[in-house]
């Protein structure tokens, strides 16, 4: 993975620095505006191989979400949606790594709620830092569009005028900061 320019990761183990990530989503509310929400409780890796190769996976604590509004986060915790009590981590792991020109495509399975469906995320690769005296960190930002029903996420919320309070697609979105561990 480069960014065109000297830029590499190095072979080992980079884990994500949460100080210094988003793991945010959006939906449409009202069918006018959306919400955004993020996780504040997650952890994960990207491991490079000798041979270039790349694997990714992240655990998500789904009771962690928060849309600054205490009232709509304990309803996202509740079997309507994230269903946190049986179903506390949503994970994603990685399946395969495509060049999309300058950036890539991380494809894997995303699992929430118990169901596990395809997902890719187009990632843009930020480039990597010496670090400030821990070693060097890399940077991403990667998005997906999900549908929440394939995900078990069915809560019909209709308007009386026609349209729905939530809509289906979820937009997810990362900024990722990962340190080396080698």
């Amino acid at each position: 993975m480069t960014t065109g320019t000297a830029n590499t990761l190095t072979a080992g183990t980079w884990a994500i620095d949460p100080t210094h990530s988003t793991l945010g989503f959006s939906v449409r509310h009202l069918m006018v505006s959306k919400i955004r929400g993020r996780f504040t409780d997650f952890s994960g890796k990207l491991v490079i191989g000798e041979d270039g190769t790349a694997s990714a996976e992240a655990e998500i604590r789904v009771d962690s979400v928060t849309t600054d509004n205490e009232q709509r986060d304990e309803h996202l915790r509740t079997a309507d949606f994230f269903h946190a009590k049986d179903f506390p981590v949503a994970t994603f792991k990685s399946t395969r790594f495509r060049v999309k020109g300058e950036d890539f495509v991380v494809d894997g399975e995303f699992t929430i709620r118990g169901v596990t469906k395809p997902v890719s995320l187009d990632v843009e690769f930020l480039g990597v830092n010496p670090g400030m005296g821990h070693g060097p960190v890399a940077g991403f930002e990667a998005k997906a569009v999900i549908n929440r029903r394939d995900f078990g996420i069915t809560i019909d919320m209709p308007l009386p005028d026609g349209g729905a309070v939530i809509g289906d697609k979820i937009t997810l979105s990362l900024e990722v900061e990962v340190g080396s561990q080698s």
